[in-house]
């Protein structure tokens, strides 16, 4: 089924772009705790490190929410593709019943007109 594969979709670009957004905050955060390391005075070693603990913290944030708004997209998709494909089912269903009804309406006009004419008979001629 196309549907499934464009939910999967949905779902797989979005664990891609949150394992690109984890590499990115882990680069981030190696380059803060080097910049703590080499900081001269305690108060930037505390900023530089609560930095990189805060950037952690966000991006795994960010990642939660992105991986929420990818399944309820997806999810979404899926509710939404279903309740086409019933309705198309419901009215295919509809159409054929009205073909049939139709048909019996034709069938029993018919009926009625070839009982309710009756044959005529011939005259009778007068000498």
């Amino acid at each position: 089924m196309a549907e499934s594969d464009l939910d999967t979709l949905i779902r797989s670009v979005a664990k891609k772009q949150i394992k690109v957004l984890a590499a990115a905050a882990k680069k981030r955060h190696r380059r803060l705790m080097g910049q703590a390391a080499k900081a001269k005075d305690k108060d930037a070693k505390a900023r530089y490190k609560d930095l990189a603990k805060n950037t952690l913290e966000l991006a795994a944030a960010a990642a939660r929410r992105l991986e929420v708004t990818a399944d309820n997209a997806a999810d979404s998709y899926m509710r939404s593709i279903k309740r086409i494909v019933e309705e198309q089912a419901a009215a295919k269903l509809a159409g054929e019943q009205a073909a049939q009804e139709r048909a019996a309406k034709e069938k029993a006009d018919k009926a009625k007109s070839g009982k309710a004419k009756p044959a005529k008979k011939a005259a009778k001629k007068k000498s």
